[in-house]
Order: structure tokens, then C-alpha cells, then sequence
């Protein structure tokens, strides 16, 4: 059964109309550990990967539950998929985001990437993507988000990404959550700019088949040319345009972002910089509030 959007809740009108930017809190296990080394917590502080999710979990948990993090200057959060699974302050974690904090909750659910071909690495299959949608939806996530990335100005690699990324897309619509595509260009790439021209033109022909009832959002690498994806910022089936930070400094990332008009940030290690375990919760909040505001200004230029 075909189930669609509801456009009337209160979260597809929060994306549409409230100012701000998605916090991208989804480390999965493959970049965990270097997120609690930037933290502060090194690989001895646990001896199996439960013990690191744990850690990592008190350190998502420290930052959702900290009073800079709401949904005044935050639209939405993406989680690892064993983040939803847990609780904060006793609930559901996306139920805490939206219910506590009137952020929108978002899941991960790509398994990471395929090796590189063709100058790109495709996601690698999803085999359990069915129930995880199922599982998402009881769980009163909004939407999914799943990355694939783009080394070369490869046509064939190219349309390849964007092909398996709108073909997941239909099966994430289908569940009735709105999947951001993500077709991460590489920051060092050789070919970014001849790559971002390619990524445009299959990106449009997708869209342009993309029937009235059904939206998506883009979470794309900072172009070279400011504004060069203005068009899907202004397509009406593209609920939001987001940019993921790729590897940036936040004051590059910011200073990109505030360059391409109706962009907003999703960043994730970008606004965890400067965060450390050993802050007292004080110096904590500051240095949190002072990220989170630096991105939002950036994200409203």
C-alpha cells in the first residue's frame, strides 16, 4: 500500500516555514571512534563496540540534552539508527527530540559505502531496509537519510549514484518518510566542479519525474560557484537543500554555506568541533550554543 506524506503535520510545515539547519548526530560504527577521539574520549576507554556506542550515545545524549540544543535555531537531527533504539532522559530518542525539543527526528539508514568504481562509491545493499523503515515509522521518525560519494567526474559512476539513490528513494517515500539524497562530492576531488555539473543535470532529470505528491531533500557538497543549486532550493518537491560540511573547518563550512542563498547546514562534525568530555557542562553549553548560532547565521545569509 502506497502511504504519502502528510503534509499537514507539524513536522513537514516546521521544514517549511521555521528558519534553521539539521544537526547531523549519525556517526555510524566506522567513524565512531575517531568522533570520541575528537571528544576527548580515546579507544581505551572501551574494549567492545556495545561499550563504544554507550560512549558515544552519552555524548549525543549530552548534546540533545543541553539547553542550546532546541528547535528554535535546529530543524531537524539525524541519528544512527542504534541511537534511536535508545532513550534520553527515559524516552524514545526521537520521541524526545520532537516531543522536548520541537526537533524534527531524521534516521540514517544507509550500511555505508561500496568499494569505489567508476571514480564513486555506491551504497552497499540494504537488504533489512524494509523493516527499518517499518521499525522508523512506529518509531515516529519524520525521515531517512542515506550517503554515497562522488571522487571523479565520471558520467557513467555519476548516474549510477543518482540512480540507486532516487530507486531507494521510491522505497523510503512508499514507507511514508521523506528520504534525503545524498550524493556527497568529495571536498579534495580533482573534478569537483565537472563532477557538480554532472550531479546537477541527472539530479534534475530525476526530479522532473517525481510525481506532485512526493518530496525529497538534497544533502550536497558546498559547490564551487555560490548558488549553482538554486534551482532545487526553489523546486516545489524539494522540501529542503541541505550541505554537509565534508570535511571542512566549521569557518570554511560557514563561510561556504553562507554564500549559497536558501542552503541550510547539515553538519555533523562541524558542529561537534571545540565539544570535549572533560568540559565542565557550563563550558560545555557555551561552546555548543556558540557552534549551533554560528551555523544558523550562516545557514540564514
Amino acid at each position: 500500500m502506497m502511504s504519502i506524506i502528510n503534509t499537514t503535520s507539524e513536522e513537514f510545515l516546521k521544514f517549511q516555514t521555521t528558519p534553521g539547519f539539521v544537526a547531523a548526530l549519525d556517526q555510524s560504527g566506522g567513524s565512531t571512534p575517531k568522533a570520541l577521539h575528537l571528544y576527548g574520549i580515546e579507544k581505551d576507554a572501551w574494549s567492545n563496540e556495545e561499550e563504544m556506542f554507550e560512549l558515544v550515545h552519552q555524548m549525543r545524549t549530552r548534546i540533545m540534552t543541553s539547553p542550546s540544543f532546541n528547535g528554535n535555531r535546529i530543524l531537524a537531527a539525524i541519528l544512527f539508527e542504534n541511537t534511536m533504539d535508545r532513550e534520553v532522559e527515559g524516552m524514545p530518542t526521537a520521541d524526545y527530540l520532537w516531543h522536548e525539543k520541537k526537533i524534527v527526528p531524521i534516521l540514517k539508514v544507509d550500511k555505508g559505502l561500496a568499494p569505489e568504481d567508476k571514480g564513486v562509491q555506491l551504497m552497499k545493499p540494504m537488504p533489512q531496509l524494509d523493516e527499518l523503515l517499518t521499525r522508523a515509522k512506529a518509531k515516529n521518525i519524520f525521515g531517512t537519510k542515506m550517503r554515497s560519494v562522488i571522487k571523479l567526474a565520471d558520467p557513467i559512476g555519476i548516474k549510477e549514484i543518482v540512480d540507486q539513490q532516487f530507486e531507494v528513494a521510491e522505497k523510503i517515500i512508499a514507507a511514508g518518510l521523506v528520504p534525503i539524497i545524498e550524493p556527497e562530492i568529495d571536498i579534495n576531488s580533482p573534478e569537483k566542479a565537472e563532477a557538480e555539473a554532472l550531479l546537477k543535470e541527472y539530479l534534475a532529470g530525476h526530479l522532473g519525474d517525481l510525481p506532485d505528491h512526493k518530496y525529497v531533500m538534497l544533502k550536497l557538497t558546498l559547490p564551487e560557484e555560490d548558488n549553482f543549486y538554486r534551482a532545487f532550493v526553489e523546486h516545489p518537491q524539494i522540501l529542503k537543500v541541505v550541505a554537509l560540511s565534508g570535511g571542512y573547518t566549521r569557518e570554511k563550512a560557514n563561510e561556504l554555506l553562507s554564500r549559497n542563498q536558501g542552503v541550510v547546514a547539515s553538519f555533523s562534525r562541524a558542529l561537534t568541533e571545540g565539544l570535549k568530555a572533560q568540559q565542565t557542562e557550563e563550558e560545555f553549553d557555551t561552546m555548543l550554543d556558540q557552534s549551533i548560532q554560528s551555523i544558523y547565521e550562516a545557514s540564514m545569509a
